[in-house]
């Protein structure tokens, strides 16, 4: 079935406005978390600690992205992907706004953190079945052989997502006074996102069901149980796929989260240094990721994914020691984000949609890909709670977080080449040529 450009370009852009808002909503919290909701919300003793409290409520969020994912893409495989998508939006936004209500430890004691994490628990269900829905837009209302680049576009959201949150906090910082900011400021950006929030939904209520669904509901071919049937069908594809994606959420959680913390409480970088830093980065990766998702319509995206998870990796390692060594030099602090996440994490993040829409077909397609991606982000979601046990650990030192980045670029690396030799044509292709 033959889609004109205009439907694709309207269907792509939706699916970035929708994208860039789950993710200000779903990375808000991390940017707050080492400077804000830790001393609000988690106070203690220990600085380690309230720090460490508060990662574990930020990846409750990441935990609950599973759950999302397998409730979302059984009705986005079952009813079609255009419904999931309105339901999740609204979801996120109800969550996000409410934190930005919720008193802090002083004014209603337990029960601050313990509303917290509900709501973190609401945005983690609200994201996982969120990423599938706004990337099959992309992928099957696009031409086939412009699937990467196209598929790309909606992962631009996370990097918009990362620079309108970090940005947010930073204007604020700036303009407002730190007690003001501590005191009601920080709220603020949790509340404008309802407004975000309507405007996405109006787009996304203007939009159709994907051709390669609407084909499987016309034929009255759609899977009783599509979890059952991914696994029945695609145990392998799941299972490599799990190993394959698990460095994405691994990098960007060392780099967009736990190194605003590292450089802050351990490297003494000023708050505002260190997210303009990542808002640097955000706007690099902004730019390479389609840039990436183009290269994969024109290789081997599996390749393409095995070369990229090993070089982002290694790349931890120079860029540590930059932000150790910096000695206060804050241009070298960036040059340290900026390369790694911004640019060779953008050949892993822009192609990782694509890669795996291509390793199941449209009847299970929307569970299979956000089960791969929640589950991995599930245990990414703990990446930046590790860290800092592993730079306490080391005394100071983050080397064993650089190893464990590494390790974990072996494992993707090796997972993308043996999907890579196992076949050369996407799943989807064959389905439908």
């Amino acid at each position: 079935m033959q889609v004109d450009n205009k439907t694709v370009n309207r269907v792509v852009l939706s699916s970035l406005v929708g994208a860039t808002i789950e993710w200000y909503d779903f990375f808000l919290y991390g940017v707050l978390a080492g400077i804000v909701l830790n001393k609000l919300f988690f106070p203690a003793d220990d600085p380690t600690t309230s720090l460490m409290l508060t990662y574990a409520t930020f990846a409750v969020g990441f935990l609950t992205r599973p759950l999302g994912g397998i409730i979302f893409g059984h009705f986005g495989d079952r009813i079609g992907r255009k419904s999931v998508l309105v339901a999740t939006l609204m979801i996120m936004g109800v969550s996000t706004f409410a934190i930005g209500m919720i008193p802090t430890y002083d004014q209603i004691g337990f029960w601050a953190p313990a509303l917290l994490l509900t709501m973190r628990i609401f945005q983690g269900i609200g994201l996982g079945g969120e990423w599938g829905g706004a990337v099959l837009m992309a992928y099957e209302f696009a031409p086939e052989k412009r699937r990467g680049f196209y598929t790309s576009i909606p992962q631009i959201g996370l990097s918009l997502g990362i620079l309108l949150s970090a940005g947010t906090v930073a204007l604020l910082s700036t303009v407002m006074s730190n007690e003001s900011f501590m005191s009601w400021g920080w709220r603020t950006c949790f509340l404008i996102s309802f407004v975000l929030v309507f405007v996405g939904m109006w787009i996304r209520l203007q939009l159709f069901e994907t051709p390669e669904f609407s084909q499987v509901k016309a034929s009255n071919d759609e899977a009783k149980l599509p979890i059952v049937e991914m696994f029945h069908k695609y145990t392998s594809n799941v299972l490599l796929g799990l190993g394959a994606r698990h460095v994405d959420g691994v990098f960007f959680n060392v780099f967009a989260v736990f190194a605003i913390s590292y450089l802050v409480d351990t490297v003494h970088v000023t708050r505002n240094d260190a997210l303009i830093g990542l808002m640097i980065g955000a706007a690099v990766l902004t730019i390479c990721i389609p840039l990436a998702g183009y290269l994969s319509d024109k290789m081997s995206r599996a390749k393409l994914y095995g070369a990229a998870a090993i070089i982002s990796s290694v790349s931890v390692f120079p860029a540590f020691w930059m932000m150790k060594e910096s000695g206060g030099n804050i241009y070298l602090v960036w040059i340290a984000i900026i390369v790694p996440y911004g640019v060779f994490y953008s050949v892993v993040y822009g192609n990782v949609a694509a890669f795996l829409c291509d390793l199941f077909d449209a009847k299970v397609r929307y569970t299979g890909i956000s089960f791969v991606y929640q589950m991995t982000s599930a245990v990414a979601g703990m990446t930046a709670l590790i860290a800092t046990v592993l730079v306490k650990i080391g005394g100071g030192e983050p080397w064993l977080v650089c190893w464990y980045v590494v390790l974990s670029g072996v494992l993707s690396s090796i997972c993308a080449f043996v999907i890579a030799r196992r076949s050369s044509t996407p799943v989807s292709s064959a389905a439908f040529a």
